[in-house]
Parts: structure tokens; C-alpha cells; sequence
């Protein structure tokens, strides 16, 4: 197939680029490196732009004649969206209508949304399913759903098939060692741990140690980025099969305290890692983790990579060679 990938350049979209070539598949990269690495695009042709410029997308588009577009490219950081929600909705939401309306206008094209947990809210249930209450706390989730409610209506409309796909916490790195995840600035709890025990930040600032959990710190649900890359391969395949417009939950199911993610990274680096235990944040849930049983049952994917430390044995070996 010929596959578009936007955000081509960023964690996942590399990740997934890199997945894509594996299976044969002939691929087409758009990325504007506003956050993502050029360094990173190794597989498929690349195109600089963004998504949400009409000209620029007509001319990938006639270039490259996609068969399916699996979108990445978003704004992603949750308290820069509260900070500053108008930049999420013209990229999150006003661009990915203008990819999806181009979308609409290629003859046997479908569409995989990037979509997150964010879409949620405050967790009403242990683990989260796709039947859980959508009531998003900030903008980054709210301009998620907005684009999950704009995909429904074209499938009811259009007859444009789309899946999106919530992630919970992304995380690890290719087994090579090639790519992995690199933010500026990074907030997510594993590579900040690794790039502390590499003298290279700050050591990591936990976030409330009084939460009702089994050791006081947060619980959340980690998922490895291979295995994210896997569900959009499987979504994919069932979409072409049963055109509509779907969602599904991805995690692990299991989650791991914030003291758990340091001690498992210990045993990985092989000593005993600095930490400071500092206030709550505001609108932190205690726990968030998946109930992925829906996507095992129809999609047939499973987590192949659901133990932590092997997670995080990948993403060291990213982080002590990282080249970008």
C-alpha cells in the first residue's frame, strides 16, 4: 500500500514509518520539524509541511497517491494546551479537518487517528474502556475528541472509514536502538528518569506522594511504542475489511506507580537513581489504565512487550546512543 504518515518525523510516526517498511509497504512522510527530527525520517520519501495548508497537501497527495493516512501530527502537551488552547485547536483540530477533507477527496483512502486517553476526563472506573464517559479537563483532550466526533460524522456522512486509536502512556524505544523518544522539553516519566541518570537533567520531580494507591504515587498504564505500532497495523487491516468508523482503547491494562517506573529503571541502569517528592498537580487522577479487551477481541492485538523493565531496557539503549 501506499501509506501517508503525518508526523513522520516524531516518536511514534518514526517508530511507525520504521514498522511500515518492515511489512513491504511503500511510504510517504509529512512532518513541518516543529517538534519532530529530521534525523528520524529514514523510511519513506519526505515531504516538509503542514497538514493544515491545503496547496501543500494537494501536492502530496497527487504525488503520492495514498491508500491509507495515518495521522501523528499534533500538539501534544497538556499544560502548554491550557496555557495556550488556541494553538491546539487551529493545529489539532482546524488542521486535521483540512488532512481529512483531502482525505474524503481521494478515492479509497482511509484514515487512522493518533487519538490519547485525554479524551476522558477525571477516571470514573479503574480501568477505562470505550464506553467511559468523554469529558475532557483541558484542551489537548477536548481538540482530540473534536477530531473523533468530525471522523463520525463524515463516516455517517461521507462514508469516510476511519479508527482511532487512544493511547494511554507511550513509551520504550525501537530494539535497535536507531530511533526513540526525544521531546524538547520532555515531560514524560521515563526518558526524564533516563536522561537524569545520564547527567543530562535535572533529577525527577515526583508529583505527589499522598495519593490512595499502594505505595502513595500516581498509577498510570505504560505501553510500548512497538506494540502501538502493531495496533495501527492491525487497525488498519480491520478497517479495509469493515469500512465504518471505530475506536479503541490501547494499553496494557496493569499500571505502575511513579516509585515502581524509579525502581524498575534502578534495576535497569544499575543504581540507585535520584528523586525529589515534590506537591500534587493539579488535576492528576490517581490511576489511569486501560481496559484494551475490546481492541483483543476484535482487533486481535495483544501488548507484546507488557513487562516494564523490558520497556525501559529498550528506551536505555536509545537514550545512552541517542543521536538526536
Amino acid at each position: 500500500m501506499n501509506i501517508l504518515v503525518t508526523g513522520g518525523a516524531g516518536y511514534i510516526g518514526s517508530h511507525m514509518c520504521k514498522r511500515l517498511a518492515e511489512h513491504g509497504h511503500r511510504i510517504a512522510v509529512i512532518d513541518d520539524l516543529s517538534t519532530g527530527h529530521e534525523q528520524a525520517v529514514r523510511w519513506g520519501e519526505f515531504h516538509r509541511g503542514d497538514v493544515g495548508d491545503g496547496e501543500f497537501l494537494d501536492r502530496v497527495f497527487e504525488r503520492f497517491r495514498p491508500e491509507a493516512v495515518l495521522h501523528f501530527a499534533a500538539k501534544s502537551i497538556v499544560a502548554e494546551s491550557v496555557a495556550d488552547p488556541a494553538l491546539y485547536y487551529r493545529t489539532n483540530v482546524a488542521g486535521s479537518l483540512r488532512l481529512i477533507e483531502r482525505v474524503r477527496k481521494t478515492p479509497g483512502c482511509v484514515f487512522v487517528l493518533s487519538s490519547t486517553a485525554a479524551i476522558f476526563g477525571r477516571p470514573q472506573a479503574e480501568r477505562i474502556d470505550e464506553t467511559h464517559p468523554c469529558a475532557p479537563i483541558n484542551a489537548y483532550g477536548r481538540s482530540k475528541l473534536m477530531v473523533e466526533n468530525i471522523l463520525a460524522e463524515y463516516w455517517a456522512a461521507y462514508r469516510l472509514p476511519s479508527v482511532s486509536l487512544r493511547y494511554f502512556n507511550a513509551a520504550g524505544a525501537d530494539a535497535s536502538g536507531a530511533i526513540g523518544e526525544a521531546h524538547t522539553p520532555e515531560t514524560h516519566l521515563i526518558p526524564r528518569i533516563l536522561e537524569a541518570a545520564l547527567g543530562r537533567a535535572e533529577p525527577v520531580r515526583v508529583f505527589g506522594a499522598d495519593y490512595d494507591t499502594r505505595d502513595g504515587t500516581c498509577i498510570r498504564d505504560y505501553i510500548h511504542v512497538d506494540d502501538l505500532c502493531q495496533a495501527h497495523l492491525d487497525g488498519l487491516e480491520y478497517l479495509r475489511a469493515h469500512p465504518g468508523c471505530h475506536a479503541f482503547n490501547l494499553g496494557n491494562g496493569r499500571g505502575f506507580t511513579v516509585r515502581e517506573v524509579l525502581d524498575a529503571a534502578t534495576r535497569v541502569v544499575g543504581r540507585r537513581l535520584a528523586y525529589q517528592i515534590g506537591e500534587r498537580r493539579p488535576g492528576d487522577p490517581a490511576m489511569l489504565v486501560a481496559d484494551a479487551a475490546r481492541a483483543q477481541q476484535i482487533l486481535h492485538w495483544r501488548p507484546a512487550h507488557p513487562q516494564l523493565e523490558t520497556l525501559i531496557e529498550s528506551a536505555w539503549r536509545w537514550h545512552r546512543q541517542r543521536a538526536f
